[in-house]
């Protein structure tokens, strides 16, 4: 698990992005700002997206493809409307011509159009509010860390989240990286993906977790 504590991503207002940018949608992945994600880049229409980009904006956007997406994977399938931007931090180039790139989370958006022209989608979007600073009531935090607390006793999986449950990670990393890492799936990152607010996504997480320890509860006999 990587925490990011900068808070330069959120914030950056030296980082122009673009309101007309590539996307990569994928099935299973969802990227929340200010965190980190790692991709293999192998199908040749997105080695040139890859190349494009690292020449020009830096930019990708990316999206969660709709069910039903395997019948025209190769084509342009239908992709959910609110999805995560991300700069372009490293481009590692394989002698294959494959890619290993790494991205960082900036802003949500909505996309507003789609175009075709190239071997790869691009889509102009609007960009959702910025939650840099966005704080939670401390109340609303304290639920949740209790929440998640508990699910991970049950679970016995509490080490690797030590570093996260440290007060000094502020409200917005907290939650995010809760929405990236928890065992939840690419729907319902989605469902937290498109919260009004940093409130709401917090909101939503823990009625997952009650969900997760209900569910353990009944399956197991724990309560």
């Amino acid at each position: 698990m990587q925490i990011e504590h900068d808070r330069t991503p959120s914030g950056n207002s030296l980082f122009h992005v673009p309101d007309r940018f590539p996307i990569f949608p994928l099935p299973n992945v969802v990227l929340f700002p200010r965190l980190y994600l790692p991709l293999h880049i192998f199908e040749p229409r997105y080695r040139r997206m890859v190349t494009d980009v690292a020449s020009g904006g830096r930019c990708i956007g990316m999206t969660v493809l709709k069910e039903g997406w395997e019948q025209d994977y190769y084509g342009n399938p239908p992709i959910f409307d609110v999805g995560c931007v991300g700069r372009l931090v490293t481009v590692q180039t394989l002698p294959d011509g494959r890619f290993d790139i790494l991205l960082q989370g900036l802003h949500r958006f909505e996309v507003r159009d789609q175009f075709y022209e190239k071997g790869y989608r691009e889509a102009k979007v609007a960009l959702k509010p910025d939650q840099a600073g966005a704080a939670l009531d401390p109340a609303v935090r304290a639920e949740l860390v209790h929440s998640l607390k508990t699910y991970l006793s049950v679970c016995e999986a509490g080490l690797q989240w030590q570093g996260l449950l440290r007060q000094d990670v502020d409200d917005e990393i907290f939650v995010n990286s809760l929405s990236t890492y928890l065992d939840l799936t690419s729907l319902e990152k989605q469902f937290l993906l498109e919260a009004d607010g940093l409130l709401q996504q917090a909101r939503r997480l823990n009625d997952f977790i009650q969900f997760k320890l209900d569910e353990r509860g009944s399956t197991k006999g724990w309560s």
